[in-house]
């Protein structure tokens, strides 16, 4: 394959991606490319399987039809190159932020040295340093999931993925956590997939934004976000933003709605 052809392939392609559990089919028919360095946020209705789409990228668990491809790879497990983070911070309790920051790396089987030079440098970029030393439970919910971003963005992957990484923490510290992962994002561009539930996150992070609807859930829309990078709080104010983020909901209120409906019910 030659260099332009290299180039050309999209990181991630999903083919009729599609997942049941039994009799409920969660979603079908998803088909997705998303490019070096570009960054894809999917969001959707509660219970309209985001979550379970992001797994599938990760090869946690396996699709019921059509492949994602990685790299030009078929997916049939967690891969190399592939880092996740979760929800709720996933950190080891019994660990210290260092070494839970090295988990990653010490089952890429770095060396002593090599996790001895990497680890100092992510924590610092992630604004951990002087804290390599506590536990979990002696520091912040924003500071355990900027330890598990480092944790994640050791291993260097060329693919991150990104499952509501917000959605733990208060208000206040999710804008901070998001304008930092901008940061980090310009320092160090990657691929990333990022699953919320926020219309205004998902505007303010994703180059492209793919609406999920329906029962099961396909892709109803996909958003070209043009505002320009790097992104910071200013364009929160920009008026394309504000449309943007109107024209996103108003493709889901009527799914949002009948979704909080059914969960009262």
């Amino acid at each position: 394959m030659d260099n332009a052809a290299e180039q050309a392939q999209p990181r991630i392609a999903m083919s009729d991606a599609g997942k049941c559990y039994g009799a409920l089919q969660v979603f079908r028919g998803i088909n997705l490319e998303v490019g070096e360095r570009e960054v894809v946020a999917i969001i959707g209705p509660s219970g309209c399987g985001k979550t379970t789409l992001l797994r599938c990228i990760d090869g946690l668990i396996p699709l019921s039809a059509g492949e994602v491809l990685i790299e030009g790879n078929r997916v049939a497990g967690p891969r190399e190159g592939v880092a996740m983070v979760f929800q709720h911070f996933g950190l080891f309790p019994w660990k210290t932020m260092f070494q839970n920051v090295a988990y990653g790396l010490r089952l890429a089987g770095a060396s002593h040295a090599q996790i001895a030079e990497k680890v100092p440098k992510f924590v610092e970029l992630v604004g951990l340093s002087g804290f390599e030393h506590y536990y979990p439970y002696q520091i912040s919910g924003g500071m355990q999931q900027r330890c598990g971003l480092a944790r994640a963005l050791s291993v260097e992957p060329r693919v991150l993925l990104m499952d509501e990484p917000f959605g733990a923490v208060d208000a206040q510290t999710r804008e901070i956590l998001q304008f930092e992962l901008l940061r980090i994002w310009e320092m160090r561009p990657t691929t990333m997939v990022f699953v919320t539930h926020s219309i205004d996150e998902a505007v303010l992070m994703g180059d492209r934004v793919v609406v999920l609807k329906g029962r099961p859930a396909g892709v109803h829309e996909i958003v070209e976000v043009d505002l320009p990078r790097p992104r910071d709080r200013a364009t929160l104010l920009q008026p394309r933003f504000a449309e943007l983020r109107e024209h996103v909901w108003g493709t889901l209120m009527a799914d949002a709605r009948q979704a909080e409906f059914e969960v009262k019910r």
